[in-house]
């Protein structure tokens, strides 16, 4: 996409999506000046917003004013750095967050050097990488856990991925879309079951000696799954909440909690723990996607410019069990 004039796009309103040409600010010493390639679209994320699918009172309530302007992953090309800025030079290739726009300017120290051999529609992934991966450390994996990964949506795919390497014994997905299941095979899970995860408790009893996973992932997001996840969950297990729901009121603890002394965390984008901020995550992430550790094979499913917009939030809501990684493409 070539274009004199920065653009981005808007949620004006509620369902309503648009290009909008907008200016850059001054570029401060700490900043620098990035034009984008691609960015990924967060369809769990982005379409609670889009269809304003939240609670009054919630924090989504709270944070989602219009106009809004989504997307929080891109990668681009370094145009222009402030006079203080060391760590980069112009024509560096960066991962960064911004919305989904042509040009961004960011603090330097936000932005991480994308490896020549990482493609940047696969470095995308680092955000949600970054946001699963506060998941696995709420999870606190142990070597040989079992784990139970409910959803394979983006935010499933990236989970089942950092218990795999973590060294999770078994991992195993349930998802109702039978068509998600080779990119999770791909990505390490040990069995996949295409099924609503209330009916999935005997396969997975099967396939596990008896036994139910101790580890419980719910990245669905879906205030229904929460009951199901305890229930699935085995004694003394942990229940690890990464689908942040807009219907908190809607999730419904159970016996399960007492009876069986279960754990229950949640995890968020936001969340900070000592020695792991973004760039570490990032570089560690980076790592593992070049040395074939974290497989991100098949992860991307559609491509749009972003003069499709609309087209591309339609396909998101019309067409939700069918996507993966929706990227816009800004060349």
């Amino acid at each position: 996409m070539t274009t004199s004039q920065p653009q981005r796009i808007v949620f004006r309103q509620k369902q309503e999506v648009e290009l909008e040409s907008f200016d850059l600010p001054t570029l401060q010493p700490q900043e620098v000046q990035l034009r984008c390639q691609c960015s990924l679209m967060s369809t769990g994320t982005e379409n609670i917003v889009f269809n304003c699918l939240f609670d009054k009172g919630t924090h989504w309530d709270n944070w989602v004013k219009f106009p809004f302007y989504p997307g929080y992953a891109a990668a681009g090309i370094v145009e222009a750095i402030g006079s203080d800025v060391t760590t980069l030079q112009v024509g560096d290739r960066v991962g960064y967050r911004a919305g989904h726009s042509s040009h961004a300017v960011v603090n330097a120290d936000a932005c991480y050097m994308i490896p020549k051999e990482i493609p940047s529609e696969q470095a995308l992934w680092f955000a949600l990488a970054k946001i699963t991966f506060q998941g696995a450390m709420a999870a606190k994996y142990s070597l040989g856990d079992r784990v139970l990964v409910i959803g394979a949506g983006p935010i499933g795919q990236m989970s089942l991925r950092w218990a795999r390497v973590a060294g999770a014994k078994k991992v195993f997905v349930v998802d109702p879309v039978a068509e998600r299941k080779d990119i999770a095979i791909t990505g390490g899970a040990s069995a996949y079951f295409a099924t609503p995860a209330n009916d999935a408790r005997e396969g997975i009893l099967q396939a596990n000696n008896d036994q139910l996973p101790n580890v419980v992932i719910d990245s669905t997001g879906h205030p229904a799954v929460f009951a199901v996840a305890l229930d699935l969950a085995d004694r003394g297990g942990r229940v690890v909440l990464m689908g942040d729901t807009g219907q908190p009121a809607s999730q419904t603890l159970t016996g399960d909690v007492v009876m069986k002394g279960l754990t229950i965390t949640g995890a968020h984008d936001g969340h900070k723990y000592l020695d792991w901020d973004e760039a570490a995550i990032t570089s560690l992430f980076f790592t593992m996607v070049r040395d074939g550790r974290f497989n991100l094979d098949g992860l991307n499913t559609h491509e749009f410019t972003p003069d499709q917009c609309v087209e591309a939030y339609t396909v998101a809501n019309r067409d939700r069990a069918q996507t993966m990684g929706i990227l816009f493409n800004w060349k």
